[in-house]
């Protein structure tokens, strides 16, 4: 059974940079077909920030992130990254790392894509 731990959370100030973590034990990443970020917060549903195919390199972006966030991994070290740059307030969340050894055809956007889930970091983003 895998296990994802995120971590690199931390409150910015807006216009900030931060670099979100993700390491697993259990599995390694060539086991893994795709991993991603989504954020929550408080009161509102689970969003999707990014993803990247393990097995093309392809990268997906919510709208709301586009250009400000980079998904990537390091496949030596086993470590997902989320780079986060021009941080807003509305960033503000708890940031889980995803992954998952089979899509069953299911979006890269959907949460529903992935079985392994971390416990979460939070990412607190000042005005």
């Amino acid at each position: 059974q895998a296990q994802l731990v995120e971590s690199g959370g931390g409150l910015v100030q807006a216009g900030d940079s931060l670099r979100l973590s993700c390491t697993a034990s259990g599995l390694t990443f060539s086991s893994f077909v795709a991993m991603g970020w989504f954020r929550r917060n408080p009161g509102k549903e689970r969003e999707f920030v990014a993803a990247i195919s393990l097995t093309s390199g392809n990268t997906y972006y919510a709208d709301s992130v586009k250009g400000r966030f980079t998904i990537s991994r390091d496949g030596a070290n086993d470590t997902e990254y989320l780079h986060m740059g021009s941080l807003k307030p509305e960033d503000t969340a708890v940031y889980y790392c995803a992954a998952t050894t089979w899509l069953a055809g299911l979006p890269f956007r959907s949460g529903s894509a992935y079985k392994y889930w971390g416990q979460g970091t939070q990412v607190t983003v000042s005005s």
